[in-house]
């Protein structure tokens, strides 16, 4: 797929974008001018929705900071939005509705991720940044911060499900600059790379989410599907971290990496899963892929077990026999919005060394095109890095 992507984005069309309210005097001109580069996502279709070029650098309200972005990751959350995958008139996987959306590009009027998503707008949900600028009444002393973005945002506080993100709500970190809410940055000192800490946000924070919703503990057997993908691979370390034994299902020429990253077993996928694992074998399975493999994963749970997802890159419509359900009092558990505990613990584990990050490549903002073609072919293990222009 890739050598077929034409990254020559529209220069002079972005120019005439404004994503963002004019600018304001409070930024540090040191550090940035009146315009950034960004890419610009222009609404529901394929590769040629990507925009890059020139926008107002973002103007700040109270309770909000200015992050030089230093690195951005690339997830399915963005692909997905792009494409309107979220809408209920997609019943395919990511990978065939982006086929999709580059042999059909015309755009599809629900793209179901909110009630309206914000086209045209910037994507990037994975933020590493530097704190360049802070509102008035701001704390100045937190300017020169190296930062990661918390993206999942609960507005109405821990106590309500509801939920915005960054980058498929309001304008996310595919720029130079990016402005978020103070109380959504998380300095972290570490000796990591800015492409190493752009790898954490999104994926750690759904994978740990999923793990603290699901309680996995100590001694539990816990199934991974796609644990060589962003989300998979952190789940892997995350689980291992909290003393699980971590049973991954992954592509053949993955199998060592998955289990280098703490797969106590790893299942290649296609395998006979049930002859493998035996019924009633797993407490725990945690499975953004679904499609077709759906089934299997709750026979192969034990009587009590959970089933946890945050996603469905194999095909969101899957086939429940609700016997195996309730006659087996499983508990299935749909995870979105990030509870409390889940960020400022990534904080800490990146601190005290207890995950590693895993950059399978990074490529310039402007190569989204040809990151995002890549990402969707599933070769890598890990996560796909943009680094914006300095």
């Amino acid at each position: 797929m890739t050598g077929q992507i034409d990254n020559h984005l529209n220069l002079e069309k972005a120019k005439d974008l404004t994503v963002n309210i004019p600018i304001k005097d409070r930024f540090d001109t040191t550090h940035c001018s009146s315009t950034m580069l960004a890419v610009v996502t222009t609404g529901n279709g394929g590769y040629d929705k990507l925009v890059y070029g020139e926008v107002p650098v973002p103007s700040l309200e109270p309770g909000e900071v200015l992050l030089k972005v230093l690195a951005a990751g690339v997830n399915n959350t963005e692909i997905n939005t792009r494409l309107g995958w979220y809408s209920s008139s997609v019943a395919t996987g990511t990978e065939d509705a982006a086929r999709s959306a580059e042999e059909d590009p015309a755009e599809k009027v629900d793209g179901g991720w909110n009630e309206a998503t914000p086209f045209p707008f910037i994507q990037g949900t994975d933020c590493c940044g530097r704190i360049v600028a802070v509102a008035p009444g701001g704390d100045e002393s937190s300017i020169g911060s190296r930062v990661l973005v918390r993206a999942c945002i609960r507005p109405q506080g821990f106590s309500s499900m509801e939920n915005i993100w960054m980058a498929s709500d309001f304008d996310g970190a595919f720029a130079q600059y990016v402005k978020v809410p103070a109380a959504e940055v998380f300095a972290v000192d570490c000796d990591w790379t800015d492409a190493e800490l752009a790898t954490i946000p999104c994926a750690y924070g759904t994978a740990e989410n999923m793990l603290h919703r699901a309680g996995v503990a100590k001694g539990m057997r816990v199934l991974i599907a796609g644990a060589s993908g962003g989300v998979g691979s952190a789940a892997v370390q995350l689980a291992k971290r909290r003393g699980a034994r971590v049973i991954g299902i992954a592509g053949k020429s993955k199998i060592d990496q998955v289990r280098s990253i703490g797969a106590d077993q790893v299942l290649e996928r296609g395998s006979d899963i049930v002859s493998e694992l035996g019924k009633d074998s797993i407490d725990v399975v945690v499975d953004n892929v679904a499609g077709s493999g759906f089934g299997v994963m709750l026979d192969v749970l034990k009587r009590g077990g959970i089933y946890v997802s945050s996603g469905a890159i194999g095909g969101p419509l899957v086939e429940l026999d609700m016997r195996t359900f309730y006659l087996k009092d499983l508990t299935l558990i749909g995870c979105t919005a990030w509870d409390e505990p889940v960020f400022p613990n990534l904080i800490s584990y990146i601190e005290r060394g207890e995950i590693r990050p895993l950059v399978a490549k990074t490529f310039p903002l402007d190569q989204i095109a040809k990151a995002q073609a890549e990402f969707l072919e599933k070769k890598h293990v890990g996560n796909f890095v943009l680094i914006p222009p300095v």
